[in-house]
């Protein structure tokens, strides 16, 4: 295990009703002037926005809003936000909506507070100073953004998706309440388990010996999204079930299952290409490219002379995962066996679910893969991930097995 330091301020309040205690919790946290931030989809339609709007207005808070977030939220509103919350003068943001809402609302509350182009701390590495009071009120499990210390905007000038990582993005405070799910659509349920789970995988597949703790609780929730979504498919008005799908979209990304252990996040920088690039779901990308990646740095070490788990690490895990997290027989003579079944069957939940195999499937054109994985984020040292270091052919070998993956 690795040293390590925790950091997880966030105030969670999850509850029925939890979004009529936004105003109360502003004013806990010094908020006066606020900065309502949603989309313009379902928190307009279900009649969230007008809840928060009425609890505002009861405890006297001054606010102005700011709607229109779009999946793979945009550069452009962010600075739209910025604009409004420096002329109003403003010191609170408060967040409605899905991760993509809350990647919005951070991007703005640390942009408020930067003397420069906030895209400096997305896209070039600059340190953020500080930030506006923040609060999220969160209706889709996900991304994990209601406690975690990240955030990713897609900037369309320059055609790139980048994020930004610091514990100032970590919100004050944020209130679920699960029942704001019960009118998700299938495809919106089973994306945001998809991503769930790559978040919880980024920090599973990991070169850092051990972590026994962390293993456990990884595969423990992993399992939980895995045996809860197919009954958020087919009945979301649950409450029990969306609740435990919101603990582990928050669990997933609030950096505990990543303590003391190298994380990889390879898979997500191959995403945000493709969500980057067509506008893709971010979940349905992630699930159309695990397998693959999983595929090929096993075979990796295949082609590498190492057969079994006792020779290699890699297939050590992958088949530890196919045992304890998919409930595939562990073949002790042949774990590389095991550790293959487990990535067909992974494969096959997300397409149980309604998600895609296959980047052709999503659209993807066969012959823009060369400029995805030249563009995809790396190291300066050309790479990218630890469990097992990718570069740009390394990526351009996974785009292409993903792009006609078979499970």
């Amino acid at each position: 295990m690795l040293p390590f330091e925790s950091y997880t301020p966030t105030r969670l309040i999850m509850a029925p009703q939890a979004e009529l205690q936004a105003a109360d919790q502003i004013k806990k946290h010094g908020g006066s002037r606020v900065l309502l931030h949603y989309g313009s989809g379902s928190a307009v339609r279900s009649g969230l926005i007008d809840r928060i709007r009425q609890s505002l207005e009861n405890e006297n808070l001054f606010f102005i809003e700011l709607g229109g977030v779009v999946p793979n939220p945009r550069a452009e509103l962010v600075y739209r936000g910025i604009e409004l919350c420096r002329q109003e003068q403003i010191d609170f943001v408060l967040a409605a909506g899905g991760g993509s809402v809350l990647d919005s609302a951070k991007a703005i509350a640390i942009g408020s507070c930067y003397e420069g182009d906030f895209w400096d701390m997305y896209g070039r590495g600059a340190t953020p100073t500080g930030r506006l009071g923040l609060g999220t009120i969160i209706t889709l499990p996900a991304t994990g953004s209601e406690a975690s210390n990240s955030s990713v905007i897609k900037n369309d000038q320059l055609d790139i998706k980048r994020g930004l990582r610091s514990d100032l993005n970590r919100p004050d405070f944020s209130l679920i309440n699960p029942e704001l799910t019960y009118t998700l659509s299938p495809w919106q349920i089973a994306c945001g388990s998809s991503d769930i789970i790559s978040h919880i995988l980024e920090r599973y597949f990991s070169p850092t010996t051990g972590v026994g703790l962390t293993d456990r609780l990884c595969e423990a929730a992993v399992k939980t999204v895995i045996d809860e979504t197919p009954s958020a498919l087919n009945n979301p008005s649950q409450y029990d079930v969306q609740a435990n799908l919101f603990w582990s979209s928050t669990v997933a990304h609030i950096g505990w299952l990543g303590m003391g252990r190298q994380e990889d996040w390879s898979v997500h920088a191959l995403e945000h290409e493709l969500s980057g690039h067509y506008d893709t779901a971010h979940g349905a990308g992630l699930a159309a490219l695990y397998p693959a990646w999983l595929s090929f740095i096993l075979e990796r070490e295949v082609n590498g002379g190492k057969k079994s788990a006792k020779d290699s690490a890699i297939i050590a895990r992958i088949s530890q995962f196919a045992e304890r997290v998919l409930g595939i027989q562990l073949d002790f003579a042949d774990s590389l066996s095991t550790a293959r079944q487990g990535i067909r069957s992974l494969s096959a939940i997300y397409r149980s679910w309604g998600l895609p195999a296959n980047l052709s499937d999503m659209g993807i054109p066969y012959e823009e893969l060369p400029k995805l994985a030249k563009l995809a984020k790396k190291r300066p040292d050309g790479f990218a991930g630890a469990f097992s270091p990718l570069n740009e052919a390394d990526f351009l070998q996974i785009y292409q097995i993903a792009w006609n993956w078979q499970y």
